[in-house]
């Protein structure tokens, strides 16, 4: 099967590289408008790195070992790679940290799963060391910039709130609350109808199920129930956060409430949000994210804690909704110029013109011909290759300049 890549992994093609090349870029050039640096990771960290938070699941990781057999892994995501970098490379630097990237990663499938995709590409953020409102309110305007800037249609956001959540989650029994989130954070309203509950729990779990929609609207529902002090400062920071949007964006921000809008994990402590499209007749999750304010600490030499947020948008599910649209490159990119040989002795001289060329402007590309070819062949490969001009390097030396057109 060397004729193959393995099972779960493809190679991507020219064209197929060029127009996930434009995403990115046009998605760094965003970050760093905002303020954001790059970051590279390494590729492979200790598993206990990875699984630190609990967002990681072994099972899920790609896993290596060393000579000393500990246990290494792929990156599933970045956020832990990054904390770690941040907390104890970057400790010395001014706070807050903005930091961005684009890299692949790696996930591992079940069993009963061969062949599904193992590698992806992901670009983002983590704005590091912030709490707060105006933290919040940057993380989901930046991602809103980035998928208004690629020309996304039919995009929203949707909204939701960890640390709440779990509050509302506090009512029920603790053997019967995994099972009411596990519900609702697969959205397996069935299931919930069917759990063992009394009528006020079951009435309260299809409440929190239900709890999605216009803000205003999810925050009247919320003003009704009986919450603790705790929950309702979260409320009042939650107001406070969607009114610093709509009061920021300059189009009003396609934002859904959602407070049924969980992991199954203990990872996010604040807001967690998703960015989502509909286009022909099929549903794209594009990103998400979420604040992590306890994650640092676990990295931390010391265990110090350190508030944190940051978002994940994924290229391929990007550049599914943008191929049929105009944005995306359509053609790989050809060369501009192709220098040509005609005779063995100024081959050195081809060599040293096609240098001169790239020397004076390195935004060209320049190709050499290599010989064995008509010239009829020639310019059939250019017309094919899409090259722009022909330089005949002619026996005494001198170039010949033919455009094509």
């Amino acid at each position: 099967m060397i004729y193959q890549p393995p099972a779960g992994a493809r190679d991507l093609l020219p064209l197929e590289v060029e127009q996930k090349r434009w995403i990115n870029d046009r998605l760094q050039h965003i970050f760093q408008q905002w303020g954001y640096q790059r970051i590279v990771t390494s590729t492979l960290e200790w598993l206990d790195t990875l699984t630190a938070g609990g967002a990681i699941k072994p099972s899920k990781v790609i896993q290596l070992r060393d000579n000393a057999e500990k246990p290494l892994g792929l990156r599933p995501e970045l956020t832990a790679s990054i904390a770690r970098a941040a907390v104890t490379r970057m400790a010395g630097n001014t706070y807050p940290q903005r930091l961005c990237y684009r890299a692949n990663v790696f996930r591992n499938t079940t069993q009963n799963h061969h062949g599904r995709q193992l590698e992806f590409y992901q670009a983002g953020v983590e704005l590091l060391f912030a709490g707060g409102v105006l933290a919040d309110a940057e993380m989901i305007l930046l991602l809103a910039d980035c998928l208004s800037s690629l020309g996304i249609e039919d995009w929203s956001i949707l909204l939701g709130e960890a640390g709440l959540t779990r509050s509302l989650l506090a009512v029920f029994p603790g053997r019967i609350r995994q099972q009411v989130r596990h519900c609702i954070a697969n959205l397996d309203r069935i299931a919930l109808e069917n759990l063992d509950l009394d009528q006020d729990l079951k009435a309260s779990a299809l409440l929190l199920f239900d709890l999605r929609g216009k803000p205003e609207e999810v925050l009247a529902k919320i003003a009704t129930l009986d919450l603790d002090s705790s929950a309702q400062a979260t409320v009042n920071n939650l107001k406070s956060l969607i009114e610093l949007l709509n009061s920021s964006s300059a189009q009003p921000l396609p934002l859904t409430l959602d407070l049924s809008l969980l992991q199954t994990f203990d990872y996010y402590t604040g807001i967690v949000f998703k960015a989502v499209s509909f286009q022909d007749n099929q549903s794209y999750i594009l990103g998400e994210g979420g604040r992590y304010d306890k994650l640092l600490g676990l990295y931390h030499p010391q265990g110090k804690t350190s508030p944190g947020i940051g978002f994940s948008l994924y290229i391929e599910e990007l550049h599914s909704c943008l191929l049929t649209k105009d944005q995306l490159p359509q053609q790989a990119p050809g060369s501009d110029c192709l220098v040509i040989p005609q005779t063995p002795q100024v081959e050195a001289t081809a060599f040293k013109y096609a240098r001169q060329l790239r020397d004076e402007d390195d935004s060209l590309r320049v190709e050499l011909d290599l010989g064995d070819r008509s010239p009829q062949e020639i310019k059939k490969y250019a017309q094919t290759s899409r090259i722009k001009s022909l330089i005949w390097i002619q026996e005494d030396g001198t170039p010949k300049i033919e455009t094509l057109d």
